[in-house]
């Protein structure tokens, strides 16, 4: 039995009921094990944050402990989409303790070094299937092969198609190296929170 992404039927946008602007791009959310608690995108609010820093980006109150609705209603709004590289790890087993564990650590290193057969999303399909989007911002860094082989053909899309492609800090706990090392670089610009400092880094990159 596959891992599928968790919210599969939203990754091509075709339950959106408004045209989106911007597309964020992210990894991989598995549908199990049951220790995924998050109930649409980047809803493990636990050491995720950009609930708090999405909706504080546009200026308004941070959505952490909202609803879904709320984040579905902001997204609307703002006409902003949700999808991601991978919708499926077909060689990936429920029950291989070890690969459940390793679902269960939500670590992109793990996927990456550990199965061979992934389905993936065919982000520039999306984008030409939506010309609406002018926006596009990846959630990870593409330094590795692999998702630099996935990522290159929708920034060559973005750049034909003047769209705006941007890599964007990780909203979770995985960036808080950038964020010490920050501090350390400005003891007089020190940023108390990890949230505070992802957001200082969107509004870097953001399209406003």
């Amino acid at each position: 039995m596959p891992c599928n992404h968790k919210f599969r039927k939203h990754l091509t946008l075709e339950r959106l009921d408004f045209e989106p602007e911007t597309l964020i791009v992210g990894s991989f959310n598995p549908e199990w094990p049951e220790n995924n608690t998050a109930q649409w995108f980047y809803g493990r609010t636990a050491n995720t944050y950009l609930w708090d820093v999405l909706p504080r980006l546009y200026g308004e109150p941070s959505l952490m402990d909202a609803p879904v609705a709320e984040w579905q209603a902001f997204c609307r709004r703002n006409k902003i989409a949700f999808t991601d590289l991978i919708s499926a790890i077909d060689d990936a087993d429920p029950a291989t303790k070890n690969h459940e564990r390793m679902m269960g650590g939500f670590s992109d290193n793990a996927l990456v070094y550990n199965f061979d057969d992934f389905v993936f999303t065919n982000v520039a399909g999306i984008l030409k299937k939506h010309p609406s989007i002018r926006n596009v911002y990846l959630t990870r860094s593409v330094t590795e092969a692999f998702w630099r082989h996935l990522w290159n053909p929708v920034a060559h899309h973005c750049s034909v198609n003047n769209l705006r492609e941007r890599k964007i800090l990780s909203p979770d706990d995985s960036v808080a190296y950038h964020h010490s090392a920050w501090n350390q670089d400005h003891p007089d610009q020190a940023i108390t929170s990890l949230p505070d400092y992802i957001l200082m880094r969107w509004q870097q990159d953001w399209h406003f």
